[in-house]
C-alpha cells in the first residue's frame, strides 16, 4: 500500500502542477497566438497521458514482467482507488466551498 499512496501522490502532483501552470499560462508566458496555444495543449494532452501512464502503471507492468502478478494487480487497483478517494473528496471539498 505504500507504493499506491506514493503513486496517487505524485499522480495528484503533476496534476496540481499542470493545472497551475494552465490557470497562469497568461502571467507565465504572455499572450500566445491560437495556433501555438492549440499546439501546446495537444503536446500537453499528450506528454500527459504518457506521464499519467507511466506514474500509475509503470512499476505495476515491471512487476507483472518479473512474476509478481498479484502484487502488481494490488499497486495498479491500490493506486486507482486512491486516485478515486483524492478526486471525490476533493468534490465534496469544492461542493463545501461552493454552498457557502
Amino acid at each position: 500500500m505504500g507504493y499506491a499512496l506514493l503513486h496517487a501522490l505524485l499522480a495528484a502532483g503533476y496534476v496540481a502542477t499542470v493545472a497551475f501552470i494552465m490557470s497562469h499560462t497568461k502571467y507565465l508566458f504572455g499572450p500566445m497566438p491560437e495556433y501555438l496555444v492549440g499546439t501546446a495543449m495537444l503536446l500537453l494532452f499528450s506528454t500527459s497521458a504518457a506521464v499519467m501512464g507511466t506514474i500509475v502503471f509503470g512499476r505495476p507492468i515491471l512487476w507483472y514482467l518479473n512474476g509478481k502478478k498479484k502484487e502488481a494487480v494490488q499497486l495498479a487497483v491500490g493506486t486507482i482507488a486512491l486516485m478515486v478517494i483524492t478526486v471525490t473528496s476533493l468534490f465534496f471539498v469544492f461542493l463545501a466551498f461552493a454552498g457557502s
